[in-house]
């Protein structure tokens, strides 16, 4: 029986073809949606249970199929002791799609609790061309009473295990502490006994907001969720009753909902691939860049290349900060970043007139005459015990602080704090012609059980989150839409894909070196595309091939040095290497992400990029310490039949081969002496 209502929901998806789409199918109350590449599945049955019934990847003929042992749904949400899941019954009031950007469709499906306690809308979205399904529940309160939304579920899903063992892939983010490894790969085969493992993410926390899952076959699924608060992810298998289980909980929710209110989860996705962890990152990678995050400035010259001030650290003036212009300009700057220092204190946003005599603008508007974009440190969520604000509110702080530069935390989803804050970020960049935000600070998202706030006392992650920190960036945000933001928690600590949406790039490499660099990049180009790996160059690197090849893969590539007072020598160095990533970085933005061999003190690495569109591909070779002075490159993802032409950014040799040639016998790269590194270029003719 159970096979012949799959073969059923088979048939009524046949008509999908290859655009994004949702039939309704009102004599079975099936929902398919699909797009050619994914087609997802749901029904809500006789009973009135609302139950996922299968998602499959139509390209490769994998399938996800429930397990018989363990009913799944879409539906997992609490509040009180009402618990809204696959085991609630519910009636069916209505049911509507929208088509949404870019070329998606979005299907409502709004749910009434029998017992009439809520009415739960589930959202599902499909988008040409990606094998994903994007989702959110919207709660409304029918009770007479104020709820509290105390748990939810952003990846309810539970699979038929069809006999196979499962490992399971995350990767950890910048960590304040050093407990964990920055920007490391973590593979864990799942435990068919039933133990999980585990994600923890969000502002503070230890990994991405990311998780993969595949089986011996290649047969994968990929997950994120949409929150830059603190979440608990978790997967795992009990291979006895046969099923593979995912769960995902925003901590310490406490959201109050009053009556008739509503509340909206955040939103999460799930995908589908098959193949190696590459694959899953690149799929993931493709629907956050087509969907989810912010539009970059010009896709032609983005990444940019950047220079902050904080070689200086908080030393700066006017009469150095021009200086620097002027050399930073003429080597091929294009971002010019005033780092922490400019400000009379933190929290007191105004120009310190001890260092700007002629004020900040003036410094600006020169930045801006020799053809650069000016960019401001802005440390929205901290400011100094002594500065005017908290003088005057010194109730706005948090419970609990977080100590920046001596500054004390303060509370964004207090609502007098936060309009005050919005404010703020729109008269800085008014008053100093700001193009570009750096955002800065520590833990973004703050711990408050303040009872004096406008917030509840225990839903301080999910408020400080939403209500918070997402609140006033976006406001600042639609009032000047054409500055720019990059995500800084103090280094990469909130990699999430909430971060995506309202940032162009995000900071992993905090000025930590060359070798740090690199591992920063090869771990968060799992899950993000390479833009959102920034990497901070620091002056103590020196400049040599080794260190710019360092920087050379990624996000904007951040100078720290003093350009004043480098010699000609050195600076015409470092203009030659700028031209070189402005040359390469938009195949490197736009392409898959290969990860041939992980940074380590004594070995060498390689990270590759191939732009399916331009048929080109890079890749950065470095040795650290290693034995060996040559390492054998395998290109991967070329076309085997084109002819291409190889040429080296150190190594004069050039020569002509074949795809398969390139991909079966490799490329020489030559590394003489540890400590060194080369650009491998291969272009189609």
């Amino acid at each position: 029986m159970r096979n012949a209502v799959i073969l059923l929901w088979m048939a009524v998806a046949a008509p999908l073809g290859f655009g994004a789409q949702s039939i309704f199918d009102p004599s079975q109350n099936t929902w398919t949606l699909g797009n050619g590449w994914i087609r997802a599945v749901f029904q809500l049955t006789p009973d009135g249970y609302f139950l996922t019934r299968q998602i499959s990847d139509l390209q490769s003929g994998d399938q996800w199929t429930p397990s018989p042992n363990r009913p799944t749904s879409p539906v997992r949400l609490q509040t009180g002791t009402d618990v809204f899941d696959a085991q609630r019954p519910f009636l069916l009031l209505d049911q509507y799609t929208q088509q949404v950007k870019p070329s998606g469709v979005r299907q409502y499906i709004v749910l009434q609790d029998l017992s009439g306690a809520a009415r739960i809308t589930v959202i599902l979205e499909v988008y040409d061309n990606q094998p994903v399904l994007r989702y959110s529940l919207l709660y409304r309160n029918l009770t007479a009473s104020p709820a509290y939304v105390g748990w939810i579920n952003m990846l309810p899903w539970t699979f038929d295990d069809a006999g196979q063992l499962y490992t399971a892939f995350r990767v950890n983010q910048w960590s304040v502490d050093g407990a964990a490894e920055d920007f490391d790969p973590l593979q864990t085969v799942l435990d068919p006994g039933g133990a999980s493992v585990e994600v923890y993410s969000g502002a503070g926390g230890q990994q991405c907001g990311w998780l993969a899952l595949r089986d011996p076959n290649m047969r994968g699924l990929f997950a994120g969720w949409e929150f830059d608060g603190r979440v608990k992810t978790t997967v795992r298998q009990s291979a006895s009753p046969g099923y593979v289980q995912f769960s995902s909980t925003v901590l310490d929710l406490n959201h109050p909902v009053p009556q008739f209110g509503d509340f909206q989860t955040p939103y999460a996705f799930l995908g589908l691939f098959h193949g190696d962890w590459d694959e899953a990152g690149y799929r993931t990678q493709r629907f956050s860049e087509a969907v989810l995050a912010k539009p970059v400035p010009d896709a032609r010259a983005f990444p940019y290349v950047s220079w902050d001030s904080w070689a200086y650290q908080d030393q700066i003036d006017e009469r150095t900060l021009m200086s620097n212009a002027d050399v930073a300009a003429a080597a091929g700057v294009e971002l010019f970043v005033v780092d922490l220092g400019w400000a009379r204190a933190i929290g007191d946003w105004h120009a310190d007139p001890a260092k700007f005599p002629n004020g900040l603008s003036a410094v600006s508007d020169y930045v801006h005459s020799l053809g650069m974009k000016f960019g401001l440190h802005f440390a929205l969520t901290e400011a100094d015990p002594s500065s005017p604000v908290l003088q005057a509110n010194p109730d706005w702080t948090s419970s609990e602080s977080d100590d920046y530069f001596g500054a004390s935390s303060l509370c964004l989803s207090n609502q007098p704090t936060r309009d005050w804050l919005i404010q703020e970020g729109i008269r800085i960049i008014d008053w100093y012609h700001v193009d570009w935000i750096l955002q800065d600070g520590q833990n973004m998202v703050k711990q408050c059980t303040k009872t004096t706030h406008t917030h509840d006392p225990n839903d301080s992650n999910y408020a400080n989150a939403v209500d918070g920190l997402n609140a006033v960036v976006s406001a600042i945000q639609a009032a000047r839409p054409n500055v720019y933001w990059e995500n800084c928690e103090n280094g990469g600590n909130m990699m999430t894909f909430n971060m995506v949406k309202s940032y162009v790039t995000s900071i992993t490499n905090d000025a930590s070196g060359s070798l740090a660099s690199r591992r920063a990049v090869y771990g968060a180009t799992y899950p993000f595309s390479p833009r959102f790996a920034e990497r901070y160059m620091p002056a103590s690197d020196g400049l040599d091939s080794y260190t710019t090849g360092s920087y050379m893969f990624g996000g904007n590539w951040v100078l720290m040095d003093r350009l004043a007072d480098l010699a000609p020598d050195q600076l015409g160095f470092l203009s030659q290497q700028i031209g070189v990533y402005k040359a390469h970085r938009a195949d490197i933005a736009a392409g898959k992400v290969y990860h041939i061999l992980p940074p380590a003190a004594n070995g060498t690495d390689a990270i590759q990029s191939y732009n399916p569109a331009t048929d080109n591909a890079l890749a950065v070779i470095s040795r650290a310490q290693a034995d060996g002075s040559s390492f054998l490159f395998h290109p991967m993802g070329l076309d085997a039949d084109r002819q291409y032409i190889v040429w080296f950014a150190n190594d004069p040799t050039v020569y002509w081969q074949t795809g398969s040639q390139l991909m079966q016998n490799g490329v020489r790269v030559q590394l003489p002496t540890p400590f060194s590194s080369d650009i491998v270029h291969i272009q189609h003719q």
